[in-house]
């Protein structure tokens, strides 16, 4: 069982990037436990150095890019809940067609980026469960740097300035702000542009 008090001091983050929604209560803890259970059972690919899974349209990392010939199918059932639930929390029915389930471990992250302007749609919806990590983001002019801390079972919402002028990243170290990190495994959804 998570104890969510750890995470009440990164609730509440200094002003971030216009067009960000952020919900730390998406999910509950049984439904997370459902998710990561049913993930599991599913095969990892190594590609990168941290575990990822497909779904949708597989994404080339290395050209940066998308295209029908990548297409694997529909998403997975086990989203089913997510999909339904998200048009209410964020006012936006965007027909998400693209999932990539990213874990990260310890000292592991994800560099500084914008997602694929030509590959996708603009809003980027992120389930967090497991641990919290902190993301930070970075704005080039004005230079400007925001933090917040992803806390289990939380949706982030980037569209607009967030998905565009803003980039993304999780630091790859052991802790944010002294706390130990744990295992956690993201789900990333996107509606691609390419490839209908």
């Amino acid at each position: 069982m998570i104890d969510r008090h750890l995470f009440a001091e990164f609730e509440s983050p200094a002003p971030l990037p216009d067009g960000l929604r952020y919900e730390p209560r998406f999910l509950d803890e049984s439904e997370q436990a459902d998710l990561l259970t049913t993930i599991d059972s599913r095969e990892w690919s190594r590609e990168l150095q941290r575990r990822v899974q497909h779904y949708g349209f597989r994404y080339d990392y290395k050209a940066r890019r998308v295209d029908s010939s990548m297409r694997l199918g529909p998403l997975p059932k086990f989203v089913d809940g997510i999909l339904r639930a998200l048009p209410a929390v964020v006012a936006v029915d965007q027909g998400f067609d693209q999932l990539i389930v990213n874990e990260y471990l310890p000292g592991q992250g994800i560099a500084a980026h914008i997602d694929c302007e030509p590959c996708f749609e603009d809003h980027i919806a992120i389930v967090s469960l497991g641990w919290a990590y902190e993301m930070e983001f970075q704005r080039v002019r004005p230079h400007t740097v925001a933090t917040l801390t992803l806390a289990p079972g939380s949706l982030l919402v980037l569209s607009g300035p967030a998905r565009y002028d803003w980039t993304h990243q999780i630091r790859p170290r052991l802790r944010d702000r002294g706390l130990l990190r744990r295992r956690r495994v993201s789900l990333t959804f996107r509606k691609v542009r390419v490839g209908e």
